[in-house]
């Protein structure tokens, strides 16, 4: 590969605004209570909010991307749902959704494959394809480079065999991969740090939290978050350090588990930590990326499943996935502020609008129940709105669309 395209251009830094949302048949917004364990903390003056945000939600069981407006003091709508599906006789599964940086653009990664799976770029105007490209096993979790030149995706390898799988470069001007470098088994929540310089991933089957340099596309750190086993590991092929874990199960005794589900790097003062969900062991556990020490761990309901921070790092959003609900923690004291009851269970993705004054929520729901979003008040710590959508909805993003 010519050393040219390990360049990445300077990475941006504020996202631009839409121009204009998208027509549509529009469903009526229902308004939810809300739980709070605790009165809303002051966390300073916060901007104004903008005149709608748009989202878009990937709905796994449905091959649609749900296109919803939310506009502050009226309520949720979806404006229209666009088709994703290739395969005419089985469900692709839409999983992670994105918006590119200049609002151009939306990418979808289609899971399931036939065996592989895909990443499509999508135009914002029009909603038509512009580009589309394959890459390995069931392709999950998806995010951008600042400046929107890479995506990386993670192959999680749902279907396949226990075996070490990878994360996927793509270069989204040509929709070309041109790194896919071994991670692990099972890799999930990929997410780029806030300078765009490393990306990290959460090891579901490996119990490991992986970083990979955006210059080279190189691992360049492996952490295990295996509780009693957290530290640092070297760079060896995934598998061949798992020989606590085998130990504890030659003397008959199960190993306690994280298995991690989602990485998400902090921001603002807590740039330097990530924080990676351990599904099975009920915490977030704060991971000091300098030193690779943990430094804190979040007790936290059953089942955290994906995170998100707003953009001053100083609130974290953890969806708890059998428990329906969504915890809020305050970074600097490891507080859980509030837990949120959600309007459906199985509560799965979550995103920050980018003023940090809004979070929105996916729930799954059970059988043949459609999914819904649900929106948060990150001021008032309340669950303000909530929307239908379609079947399993999981991953979400966010744009303003207008600002007063």
């Amino acid at each position: 590969m010519n050393s040219s395209h390990l360049l990445i251009r300077a990475y941006l830094t504020t996202l631009l605004l839409m121009a204009a949302g998208c027509g549509g048949q529009a469903q009526q917004a229902v308004l939810a209570p809300h739980e709070i364990k605790e009165p809303a903390a002051n966390f300073g003056v916060q901007p104004a909010p903008a005149a709608a945000y748009h989202l878009y939600v990937g709905n796994e069981s449905s091959d649609l991307v749900s296109k919803v407006t939310f506009v502050p003091g009226v309520g949720a709508r979806v404006d229209r749902d666009v088709p994703v599906g290739i395969m005419p006789a089985d469900v692709d599964g839409p999983h992670g959704v994105v918006v590119s940086p200049d609002s151009r653009y939306w990418y979808v990664s289609l899971a399931h494959g036939t065996p592989f799976g895909r990443v499509v770029k999508i135009a914002v105007d029009g909603d038509s394809v512009v580009g589309m490209v394959e890459l390995g096993m069931f392709p999950a979790t998806i995010t951008l480079s600042p400046d929107g030149q890479f995506l990386y995706a993670v192959n999680f390898n749902l279907h396949g065999d226990a075996v070490p799988s990878s994360v996927s470069v793509v270069y989204t001007p040509d929709m070309v991969e041109i790194a896919r470098p071994t991670t692990c088994v099972m890799p999930h929540g990929s997410r780029l740090n806030v300078n765009g310089t490393k990306q990290y991933s959460a090891c579901m089957h490996d119990d490991e939290l992986v970083e990979l340099d955006t210059r080279t596309f190189q691992v360049t750190a492996r952490f295990s978050v295996r509780p009693g086993f957290e530290t640092a590991m070297p760079l060896v092929t995934p598998g061949e350090h798992d020989h606590a874990a085998m130990d504890m199960n030659s003397m008959g005794m199960a190993p306690v588990v994280c298995s991690p589900t989602w990485a998400q790097p902090g921001a603002g003062a807590w740039s330097s930590f990530v924080y990676v969900a351990c599904n099975k062991n009920a915490e977030i556990v704060e991971v000091d990326v300098r030193t690779w020490n943990v430094t804190r761990h979040f007790p936290t309901g059953k089942t955290p499943y994906n995170l998100a921070v707003t953009p001053d790092g100083k609130l974290m959003l953890a969806t708890l996935k059998s428990m329906a609900a969504v915890a809020v923690i305050d970074v600097a004291t490891g507080k859980e502020l509030a837990r949120i009851a959600t309007s459906r269970p199985v509560t799965s993705g979550v995103a920050v609008s980018p003023d940090g004054l809004y979070a929105f929520v996916t729930n799954e729901a059970v059988g043949s129940t459609r999914g819904t979003v649900d929106v948060i008040d990150l001021k008032q710590l309340a669950k303000i709105a909530s929307v239908d959508v379609q079947y399993q909805p999981g991953g979400v993003d966010v744009v303003p669309l207008s600002t007063h």
